[in-house]
Parts: structure tokens; C-alpha cells; sequence
């Protein structure tokens, strides 16, 4: 069993949850009588029945969250004189997507907040940042590319802003469930038979120290990874998507603006490969240090065949020297056994949405592993 505690917040995960809770009780007095969960961190939290009807899945939601920031982002407003989304507008395709495929914020020249306004901005985004943390990972990639001017930000990303949450008060609800199945492989082309002993050795992979004895069913873990090159027009830095999945689970949604500018997109493709692959290792550790069972290595799907080849062939060389570093510690990750690779078409990469904006329709499809209501 297992006990999740943040500060006085405490889930109780086991098959005789009330013993432990009185255990607790013994020694500690509680606000609450002990239940199962409707609500942790700010996130809603109930159980849905499986597709085919025959069990339940515990699900999470961040509606509750939304409709609060909703409204204050609405009495701001209000102080302004102004609303967050008239009635009038309400069916207004614009508001399908948080912000329009085409904008592009650091092209933005329009006059510097001031002091008030920059307050605003910052929290504001502390606020869209956390609706992500909640399971709102459609708009990601959008709070991830504002957050970016927060020490000096401009009207129209303030503009920008209330956009995206005119989007969330138009699509207010996103479940995201804890789906215990595995993510079929039927299609997925792995090179498992590869020997990489000539190149690395018997280079195993780390264990935690005083790792427990794993129990339960083994677990999959697959990830999908992703990266649009040069996709800032003024830095030319590339951005970096990745969705790590347990089972059929998001657990790790990774959208960042890269720290390096990169020559051709198989660098910027390797260098979202090396995160995936950092994330993969840690993750990997968090599990054995909880006990689980890990089923053999993680499966990370690339829709680059370039970072394909390098990373599934042995024999594949690389000619481009400074991306050496980034090649041999994904190449050595698949030959300790932590991952391996496969060719994932860029029409079914699901890391694509954390990469670029997107039209409604394309991102609702990528992620349709959150269940709309």
C-alpha cells in the first residue's frame, strides 16, 4: 500500500484503505472523516466506468479550478470595464483554439505593460500554469510560450492571456483518466535483436539503493517525442514535446523552449530524444523505488527517421560532431535496456500538440486521451 501526503493532504492507496486510516488517527487528529476522494490539490477527482462497461477508472478534472480562475479572471475584467466573453461571441469559432495557429508572441509590438499590468500578466500565468498541472495539457504549449515574457511582457500578450482563457471558459472540462490498459504495439517496428556490447560494453542501468522486491502486475511505460525546429522566428530555438504514459496514462507532459539553437531539425530532434530519454531514467527510478514492475524498457516513438536509425541501429554513425554528446547517452539508454525506439508517424504523434499551435480539430485529436464531457 501507499500513502500520498502533501502537507495536511493525505490519499490512502491500499486494499483495506480505513485500517490505515485509523492507524493515522491514532496518533494525529483529522479534520475529515476519511472518504474516497472528490477533490485533491484543486484537482476533481470521481470514477467513470471502463468503455466496455465492466469496471471503473478513477478520473481527474480541473472544472472546479477553471471556473474559479474563470471568474476572477472576469472581475479583473469587469474593473476595466470590459467582459471575458461576451454572450454575443460565445459561439464564435475563434475561441476554439486558446490562441490563433498564426500568432506568433515575439513578434508582438505593441506598448509595454506597466507595473499593474505585468503583476497581472505573472499571475495570470501562475494560474495557467497550474490549470496544466491539473490535466489541462491542450493548452500547454500555449502557457508554455507566454510564460517566456514575464519579466518584460507587452499588451497584446497580455491580449493573448485572456484569450486563452475566453478558450477555457468555452471548454471548460478535460478528464483526465487513470486508463490501466496497454498502449497497443501491433504496428510499432522495434529492433530488439540489436547488439550493442561492441559499442558500449555490458553497461547495465541503475537501480535505487535498498530497492524494494517489485509486486503487482508489470507496468508499460511508452513515450512520444517531438520537437518543431527553429520555431521561434527571432531566436530560431526550437521547442521540445513529450507525453510519458504509464499504461495509457499521461504521468509527464514536457513542453519546453530548447537552450540551444540548432543547425537542422535532427538536432533539434536528438535534443528532445535526450530529454525524453533523461525523463524515462527517472521516471524508471521513481518506480522501482516504489516497488513496481517495470515490463522490459520504455517505448519511445520518434517521428524523425534520421534520430530513428541512430538510435535503433548499432552500426548507424553520426556526422555531425556536436550533436556526439546528445547520440551516445540515447544510444547507451537503449542498450542498458531503459528504452527503445520506433518510427511514429507525425500525424499520430501526440507530442506534436506540445510543439505548435494547432487548429482545435488536429489538437483534439492528439490528445484524445483526454475525455471530453
Amino acid at each position: 500500500e501507499y500513502l500520498l501526503v502533501y502537507v495536511d493532504d493525505v490519499l490512502v492507496f491500499s486494499e483495506r484503505p480505513q485500517e490505515t486510516m485509523d492507524i493515522i488517527a491514532g496518533e494525529f487528529t483529522l479534520k475529515d472523516k476519511p472518504s474516497e476522494p472528490d477533490i485533491f490539490l484543486g484537482a476533481g477527482m470521481k470514477k467513470i466506468p471502463s468503455p466496455d462497461g465492466e469496471r471503473e477508472y478513477w478520473s481527474m478534472d480541473s472544472e472546479k479550478f477553471i471556473s474559479n480562475a474563470v471568474e476572477t479572471v472576469s472581475k479583473i475584467l469587469a474593473e476595466d470595464g470590459r467582459e471575458l466573453l461576451p454572450k454575443r461571441m460565445k459561439k464564435n469559432r475563434r475561441f476554439n483554439s486558446p490562441l490563433h495557429v498564426n500568432y506568433k508572441p515575439e513578434l508582438d509590438k505593441t506598448p509595454e505593460c506597466n507595473e499593474d499590468e505585468a503583476s497581472r500578466y505573472r499571475q495570470l500565468v501562475g494560474i495557467l500554469r497550474w490549470s496544466a498541472e491539473l490535466g489541462r495539457i491542450d493548452i500547454l504549449y500555449e502557457v508554455s510560450i507566454m510564460s517566456q515574457y514575464q519579466a518584460n511582457p507587452r499588451k497584446g500578450h497580455l491580449e493573448a492571456l485572456y484569450s486563452i482563457f475566453c478558450y477555457l471558459q468555452a471548454n471548460p472540462v478535460r478528464r483526465l483518466v487513470f486508463n490501466p490498459r496497454r498502449i497497443s504495439k501491433e504496428n510499432c517496428v522495434f529492433n530488439d535483436d540489436a547488439d550493442w556490447t561492441q559499442f558500449y560494453g555490458d553497461v547495465v542501468e541503475e537501480s535505487p539503493p535498498r530497492m524494494p522486491d517489485p509486486l503487482g502486475p508489470a507496468v508499460q511505460l511508452s513515450c512520444y517525442v517531438d520537437a518543431s525546429h527553429a520555431n521561434n522566428v527571432v531566436t530560431r530555438r526550437s521547442h521540445t514535446g513529450i507525453n510519458l504514459f504509464l499504461m495509457s496514462t499521461p504521468v509527464i507532459s514536457h513542453c519546453k523552449r530548447q537552450n540551444t539553437c540548432e543547425a537542422a531539425t535532427f538536432g533539434s530532434e536528438l535534443v528532445a530524444m535526450r530529454i525524453a530519454r533523461d525523463l524515462i531514467i527517472a521516471y524508471r527510478l521513481k518506480l522501482k523505488s516504489f516497488g513496481v514492475r517495470i515490463d522490459g524498457p520504455a517505448d519511445v516513438h520518434c517521428d524523425n527517421q534520421g534520430v530513428c536509425c541512430n538510435t535503433m541501429y548499432p552500426e548507424s554513425t553520426l556526422s555531425k560532431k556536436h550533436n556526439a554528446i546528445n547520440y551516445h547517452v540515447v544510444r547507451e539508454a537503449v542498450a542498458m535496456g531503459a528504452m527503445r525506439v520506433c518510427k511514429e508517424d507525425t500525424e499520430t504523434n501526440n507530442a506534436d500538440a506540445l510543439t505548435k499551435l494547432l487548429p482545435f480539430d488536429k489538437k483534439r485529436e492528439l490528445l484524445g486521451f483526454l475525455q471530453i464531457e
